[in-house]
């Protein structure tokens, strides 16, 4: 089993991840302290000033949408905002935030109090009441979920004393309602949209070793999705996707913390019927209309609301898991094409917004989210996505002394190996000033994102293995330079490049040769995208004009435009122009497109 490396060690440098993820940063900030907790003062009962009555609802001093007071999911963000605060506390120490984050806290203990000691919730317990009756009531488990997980990384990540002694009341609070539910209609403890409550207390359990905490995990355990998959059903087709995910991640929180080989298959079994035995888009999708799409059947499904966002924030959450107990480097290629056609795809490159869904129709639009007036469930995934990159980056297997590069993203890792010092250093080989990268006339730099740079520097002389992993679109041998020195002969085995030496003062250049694919559908196979690398190429155009030309070898019918830039790269990268074709238009990656028409899927002519 792989270790993750404390996120705390590691920076993002200037990139486009580094990018998103300011702006992100900005988006927290903006969003005002009394708007983020306006459902929990109003269930605690206190009147926030100006707001007794509000005359006119266009100028009122709250959050709309799915935050809005009238909403059954009010409150549901803040958990989200936390979770994502709470990160940028530990990789960038960014004390505005977490100045900002303990105020929350501490209103949030207020509202604990006034609300008699135990229950801390934007929405009411009465709502928990409409569960036990079987009445529909809107997911009021995924809002108190949210509002859990936010606190606890609170805790973990920014090191809120308070958020936890919140938790503790609260869990109090559960423990009493899962008691009652046991004589009342066990049942109810299984609906409400309650998926992501297995992992958060096992979580718990795992930080406290309180037995409370894993008597509440135990009363999550068993829901009908974990049966399905051990009888080897299809347990998600047409299921909704998004409350079928987080009980993947429950059942692998718990081999974790429990060592049992039952909650690591469950999990294992849910890829397999979610990804192997399903089949994705080019993009990694498996979903239309936020419903499991039935296997292999994704051209039949293409459409306006295909991928909703917290399916992909969620998917890569369950590969994690699985990469790290594997090391297989599928699940590491399946994150990777993830981050470039969701997690950037599927954000405002200008405001940070979200797009709910990612359509992948001829001729579509990505619909942007507002920044006060929305707040959809993907409204507080995207937060949290965009704040998790150094999560991904760098990994140990410290019994046969290696460290991992899994993603490759320009970011800089600090951290002791025993006694010693050891700085590992990742960017695109390229010439950087102020933070601003421009292309060196007089530098040998190939111009392509995949030419990496690694620096090694330890304070006394270190031996161990660097495993890089070679992406499965490498298309040829990598090539490889150590100290200037090329290196011809490259130990790859099981999708991993070895280099074993003594470190000290090392650099590490390398160059993953790439390809246009086209990539078609499987029950479509006419319709085609073209994916360069790991990213997914849309045509500017408002239509299928269909392509002409050898679908095996996609040079025949697109050149690379190469234009010089002021931005995160010296020149364009992965931008194509058609050839030879009736109506001859622009490719461009998909996560550049803002609010140009596009299309993704093409019919071969």
């Amino acid at each position: 089993m792989l270790k993750a490396i404390d996120k705390k060690k590691v920076t993002l440098l200037p990139g486009i991840f580094r990018e998103r993820m300011n702006v992100n940063r900005e988006y927290l900030m903006e969003l005002d302290t009394q708007c983020l907790l306006q459902n929990f003062y109003l269930e605690a009962g206190i009147v926030m000033p100006g707001l007794q009555v509000v005359d006119n609802p266009e100028t009122a001093k709250l959050h709309w949408g799915w935050e809005a007071p009238t909403c059954q999911l009010r409150g549901h963000f803040l958990g989200h905002w936390l979770s994502a605060a709470a990160s940028y506390v530990a990789t960038e120490q960014d004390r505005e935030l977490k100045a900002k984050l303990d105020k929350i806290i501490s209103e949030l203990a207020r509202c604990q109090e006034l609300n008699g000691g135990e229950w801390i919730g934007s929405i009411p317990e009465k709502y928990f009441q409409k569960l036990a009756d079987n009445r529909y009531i809107w997911s009021p488990q995924y809002v108190m979920h949210k509002t859990i997980m936010g606190l606890t990384h609170a805790y973990t990540d920014a090191g809120n004393e308070q958020a936890l002694e919140i938790l503790d009341h609260l869990s109090d609070w559960y423990v009493s309602w899962t008691d009652a539910m046991q004589k009342v209609n066990p049942h109810a403890v299984y609906s409400g949209e309650e998926g992501g409550m297995l992992e958060i207390w096992t979580r718990l359990y795992e930080i406290t070793k309180k037995d409370k905490y894993l008597v509440l995990a135990k009363r999550y355990w068993n829901p009908g999705l974990f049966g399905k998959l051990v009888e080897g059903k299809d347990a998600l087709t047409n299921c909704h996707s998004n409350a079928s995910i987080p009980l993947s991640h429950g059942a692998a929180k718990l081999y974790e913390v429990t060592g049992e080989l039952k909650w690591r298959t469950i999990t294992e079994l849910f890829w397999k019927n979610a990804v192997t035995d399903r089949g994705t888009y080019c993009t990694c999708g498996q979903n239309a209309g936020e419903f499991w799409v039935p296997p292999f059947m994704l051209g039949q499904f293409l459409g306006e609301r295909n991928q909703e966002f917290c399916t992909v924030y969620n998917m890569v959450r369950t590969a994690s898991y699985l990469f790290k107990w594997t090391g297989d480097t599928k699940y590491a290629d399946y994150i990777e094409r993830n981050l470039y056609n969701g997690f950037l795809a599927q954000q405002n490159a200008q405001t940070g917004m979200p797009a709910y869904f990612l359509p992948l129709a001829a001729g579509s639009h990505k619909k942007w989210g507002s920044k006060t007036r929305d707040f959809w469930c993907c409204h507080g995934t995207m937060v949290q996505a965009q704040s998790i990159y150094p999560d991904l980056i760098y990994f140990e297997d410290t019994e046969a002394d290696k460290l991992i590069i899994s993603q490759y993203i320009p970011s800089k890792l600090d951290y002791r190996r025993g006694e010693t010092e050891v700085s590992f250093e990742q960017s695109t080989d390229m010439k950087y000033y102020n933070d601003q990268a421009f292309f060196d006339e007089h530098d040998d730099s190939q111009m392509s994102r995949w030419s990496l740079r690694f620096t090694i520097k330890s304070s006394a002389p270190e031996t161990f293995t660097l495993l890089f992993r070679v992406p499965a679109w490498v298309k040829g041998t990598p090539v490889v330079q150590i100290n200037g020195q090329e290196i011809t002969e490259l130990d790859i085995n099981d999708g991993y490049l070895s280099i074993k030496k003594e470190w000290q003062n090392d650099t590490i250049k390398l160059f993953f040769p790439s390809a246009l694919v086209m990539e078609t559908l499987p029950d479509n196979p006419e319709l085609a995208a073209i994916v360069d690398g790991p990213i997914v190429l849309a045509g500017l155009a408002d239509s299928d004009f269909g392509l002409t030309g050898d679908f095996s070898n996609p040079r025949d019918f697109m050149m690379p435009q190469t234009e010089h830039t002021y931005e995160t790269y010296p020149w364009m990268q992965n931008s194509y122009r058609t050839r030879n074709q009736q109506k001859n238009f622009m490719f461009k990656p998909l996560y550049e497109i803002t609010d140009e028409t596009y299309t993704v899927y093409f019919t071969r002519k």
